[in-house]
């Protein structure tokens, strides 16, 4: 199984980033696809997930700000990043069933 995360970058406070995640390897439609990130210093920690059936979950530091997505014919999952905040900036990560992507680096800053 193979992930590849992309999308991160610089914004400014307040602005938005969608970041991808294209799996291989798997079957997609029925996987669990979770989003973490790791600031400098700091632990991974837990942001979103999306289930097989479209359902999703979120930590209480993005919930209201981010959304989780997938789409199956692409073997893809999404996170929207609205209302970026400095304490976002982290290291971002797409993982499933264990495996895990190379990480994809979201900075916010004025």
């Amino acid at each position: 199984v193979q992930l590849q995360a992309s999308g991160g970058g610089s914004v400014q406070p307040g602005g938005s980033l969608r970041l991808s995640c294209a799996v291989s390897g798997s079957i997609f439609s029925a996987s669990t696809i979770h989003w973490y990130r790791q600031a400098p210093g700091k632990q991974r920690e837990f942001v979103a997930r999306v289930f097989s059936d479209d359902y999703t979950g979120y930590s209480d530091s993005v919930k209201g700000r981010f959304t989780a997505s997938r789409d199956n014919a692409k073997n893809t999952a999404y996170l929207q990043m609205n209302n970026l905040k400095p304490e976002d900036t982290a290291v971002y990560y797409c993982s499933t069933a264990n495996y895990w992507g190379q990480g994809t680096l979201v900075t916010v800053s004025s």
